[in-house]
């Protein structure tokens, strides 16, 4: 345990803004996953809302700097890939 009280202030905001972070990347990975079910399941409608959807919160997360861009290309790349295989 830190004893400054600098330090101590450091603890509490890194505390909070993991949860910030992980909730965010909980998001982004449930918004994957709706994708992907909807492209298993061959909705191209529901696929295409939510591919949009899913590469918005990509984008996002790497202006938040949760996480690295050429990370969110690729996932972004391989999204487009599904989808453009049910068309």
């Amino acid at each position: 345990m830190p004893n400054i009280k600098s330090a101590k202030k450091r603890v509490k905001v890194i505390e909070k803004k993991t949860l910030i972070n992980q909730a965010h990347k909980t998001a982004l990975k449930t918004a994957i996953k709706k994708f992907e079910a909807a492209a298993a399941e061959g909705d191209k409608d529901n696929a295409k809302v939510l591919f949009n959807d899913a590469v918005k919160k990509l984008d996002r997360g790497v202006s938040q700097g949760i996480l690295h861009k050429n990370n969110a290309a690729r996932k972004k790349s391989q999204l487009a890939l599904k989808l453009a295989k049910l068309g």
